[in-house]
């Protein structure tokens, strides 16, 4: 199939009014409060216009549990400082083990590995667990304010210990094993947990990984950790995990609607990863809009998304329960044996919703996979997703579904930008802002902008935005992250394009763009040019200053498939897609083959990181290695910096 930006390939079913849920909550919003939308873009509107009233309607529609009513929805509509539901108490835990639609025999929990059988909960068997763990935890001092730290995968145990720590209003954090030692205590030391729980290891394939020692390093650097509790994964005949016990009953402590839940972190590449903190009732709410509304979830769905316990996505996948949604967890590599292991999973697992990522549907389209699966929908994101992305999708997986593209970031916890029910899906294109997001392009003067490249800026309060970073006693660290560039508005850092009809396409980061000569390209259009050549695995490119010289230089680094030479042909018929799809200016000056590129845990290439090296900072300077799935990687480049500054 080939298709073009904007080529239109999946369109909403006649009656989805009736069938999706959020045309239920439309007809609801029309029959409660006699608010009637013609559309999307009409809803969207609303729900940026009259903030308090969208969001009351998300409490009420989704039947909160409060243990204290709000005096206020919205007492003022600020940025930074913004206060929702003053007044109100309530439990994030509580609302998601209620798994409204189910009843107490619902197996609401599947969980897959490559290290153990596959393990199942009931709805009552996962209250059970979690009263379990909770009454241990209270048995070990643990209560109000307090941090548990999980250094674990994503498995069932690591579930039931985030909700026993909110039911305690205590406040979790996990890292997932893969994170060496050094890159969990940069995160730890800064919210100084009092129990730490851990496995003994993971699996990665076939591969085991010990973690015994870095288990060591950690409880020994971190003095504010009291208790260490260990979960026989690798052999299950260890550890004390079934000693985390007590007689105490499951109740939930009532907490202010923006109580710590958790502290997620920045990806901490270029320096001490920002300690995130989240509250119970902006996830609880954002999470029940994204995933009901936007995702179409509910009690007959089993939802998936492959992600870490080092990734926002896992919060994002286990808030499904509040929705009613069973919920499948994997832990392991999803190409092992090959990438047919999680198509393989949807129908082992009874999946109706697959969320991955954009470079996990690249690799598959790449590999020739056609695995044509009966799924409600596909969720992407970690990196913008190319039209070929979005027709592969179509043309081998399915034409049914929904694929939603979406955009957001550990610092909300969701999306900005994404699909619904009722949007079309169109190649290459976002199909749309998420309700109650008010996302905008502004150039650089500050001013929107419609059709045009500019900065990704939220320009009205999200409920799920940070309550603020960890020790960040005056604000200082959280206005500089996000309010600096334009004052009381939310920048987040990305290249954004939005159309007369609220589609977008984010075109990468901003702090990574190409500027030659005046233009402006964020990188995903080069990525999805680049590695459109059936040659290149991976690629990644910079922009250099150079004095004198408004166009700089332009270097791209390429992984190539095993056997293929980077020769003059190849570099002549990278330069001439680049200029047929692009412009001339974006022809590299220079082209490198190297083994591997630099990624996140959650892999996201790391154009900054590369481009300090290649202007001279030191390796250690210019990306923290613990945050890195391949610290390796950066030799390369440095050993180039290292010859050009010898030139």
């Amino acid at each position: 199939m080939t298709v073009t930006t904007d080529t239109v390939l999946w369109e909403p079913p006649a009656g989805i009014r009736e069938t999706s849920r959020i045309g239920r909550y439309m007809s609801w919003l029309e029959r409660e409060h006699g608010l009637v939308f013609a559309d999307y873009a009409a809803l969207w509107d609303w729900s940026v216009t009259d903030l308090a009233g969208f969001w009351q309607s998300i409490w009420d529609y989704f039947d909160v549990v409060a243990h204290d009513p709000p005096t206020a929805t919205l007492a003022e509509a600020v940025m930074p400082g913004a206060k929702w539901f003053p007044g109100a108490t309530l439990n994030y835990a509580e609302n998601v083990l209620r798994i409204p639609g189910r009843d107490d025999d619902a197996t609401v929990l599947h969980a897959y590995s490559q290290s153990r059988d596959p393990v199942r909960m009931t709805a009552r068997q996962l209250r059970d667990e979690v009263s379990r763990v909770r009454a241990g935890l209270k048995a070990r001092g643990v209560g109000r304010g307090d941090r548990v730290a999980a250094y674990a995968p994503n498995i069932p145990e690591t579930y039931v210990l985030m909700l026993a720590t909110a039911s305690l209003g205590a406040i979790f954090s996990s890292c997932a094993p893969e994170f060496g030692a050094r890159s969990v205590i940069d995160r730890w030391s800064q919210i100084e947990p009092k129990v730490l729980v851990a496995t003994d290891g993971y699996r990665y394939g076939d591969k085991p990984v010990s973690r015994k020692d870095e288990i060591s390093d950690i409880s020994r650097s971190i003095p504010s950790i009291q208790h260490v509790i260990t979960i026989g994964y690798l052999d299950p005949t260890a550890g004390d995990w079934d000693r985390l016990t007590g007689d105490e009953p499951l109740s939930f402590e009532p907490v202010p609607f923006d109580h710590p839940l958790y502290v997620l972190y920045s990806s901490g590449t270029t320096g001490l990863p920002k300690p995130i903190v989240h509250g119970h009732g902006g996830i609880l709410l954002e999470h029940l809009k994204t995933l009901a509304l936007h995702h179409d979830l509910g009690p007959e769905d089993r939802f998936f998304w492959f992600t870490t316990t080092g990734w926002m996505m896992w919060n994002f996948l286990v808030s499904g329960p509040a929705v009613g949604s069973s919920i499948v967890l994997f832990d392991g590599n999803p190409g092992w044996p090959g990438l047919n292991a999680l198509w393989d999973l949807v129908d082992t697992a009874g999946i109706t919703y697959l969320g991955t990522s954009a470079p996990f549907l690249m690799a598959c389209r790449k590999a020739g996979l056609t695995p044509r699966k009966r799924l409600k929908g596909i969720g992407s994101t970690g990196a913008p997703l190319p039209p070929e992305g979005f027709a592969w999708v179509y043309e081998a997986v399915g034409t049914e579904l929904q694929l939603l593209s979406l955009s957001g970031g550990t610092d909300v916890c969701t999306g900005f930008v994404g699909g619904a029910p009722l949007l079309p899906v169109r190649a290459g294109v976002i199909s749309g802002r998420m309700l109650g997001a008010r996302v905008e392009a502004f150039d650089p003067a500050g001013k929107p902008v419609v059709g045009e490249l500019g900065e990704l800026v939220i320009t009205a309060p999200m409920p799920s935005m940070p309550v603020g970073f960890w020790g960040d006693a005056d604000g200082s660290r959280y206005r500089e992250a996000y309010f600096d560039v334009f004052p009381g508005v939310w920048r987040h850092g990305d290249w954004i394009t939005i159309a007369a009809d609220g589609s977008c396409v984010i075109t990468g980061r901003s702090d990574a763009t190409l500027n030659r000569g005046g233009v402006r390209l964020g990188t995903a259009e080069f990525y999805s040019v680049v590695e459109s050549l059936p040659e290149v695995v991976d690629s990644l490119v910079v922009h250099l200053d150079r004095a004198g010289d408004p166009n700089g230089e332009l270097l791209l680094f390429v992984v190539l498939t095993e056997g293929t030479e980077l020769d003059d042909d190849l570099r002549g018929r990278i330069a001439r897609e680049l200029r047929a799809a692009l412009s001339p200016r974006h022809i590299p000056d220079a082209t490198y083959r190297v083994r591997a590129l630099p990624r996140t845990l959650s892999g996201k290439k790391l154009e900054v990181p590369v481009k300090r090296i290649l202007t001279g900072t030191p390796v250690d300077a210019a990306a923290a290695k613990g945050a890195l799935a391949n610290p390796e990687s950066l030799t390369a480049f440095a050993e180039l910096a290292s010859g050009r500054a010898r030139r």
